[in-house]
């Protein structure tokens, strides 16, 4: 068991995936009650050794409905009739989860507006009130 690198930076050991196969529902002609072609992946997001602490905290955040209570992240992929096929598509919406969390979201710096955007705003505003004062009924009629 190797590691499987996501990014420049991190890389998953093999063994922190563990790959269960279950009887798929829809597509697979005669096959779909006999083989088990859909792939149900978990990854303990919560005590992965691989992941630092913020990317892990991103992640857990992203993964939203598909994440348990114990911190495991549950990826089902049945969209194909082959289980290699749902395989590979399963750990690669695991792999672009973590590439997702993986990107830092930029810090908002508070800006005051400048004194030229604020008169130009109220310009238009008194623009605005001329107009609709000037499409207004004239008093007495």
């Amino acid at each position: 068991m190797g590691k499987i690198r996501i990014t420049a930076h991190i890389a998953i050991d093999e063994s922190e995936m563990e790959e269960t196969f279950v009887l798929a529902s829809g597509p697979g002609g005669q096959n779909v009650n006999k083989v088990s072609s859909a792939v149900q992946l978990r990854f303990d997001a919560a005590q992965s050794p691989s992941l630092p602490e913020p990317l892990r905290l991103r992640l857990m955040r992203l993964a939203g409905g598909k994440l348990t209570k114990d911190g495991v992240l549950v990826l089902t992929g049945r969209q194909f009739r082959d289980q290699v096929r749902n395989r590979a598509a399963v750990r690669e919406r695991l792999f672009g989860m973590i590439r997702e969390a993986a990107i830092e979201p930029k810090k908002r710096r508070a800006t005051k507006p400048s004194r030229t955007s604020k008169e130009k705003r109220l310009q238009r505003k008194k623009k605005h009130a001329e107009l609709k004062r000037a499409r207004a009924k004239p008093p007495g009629d």
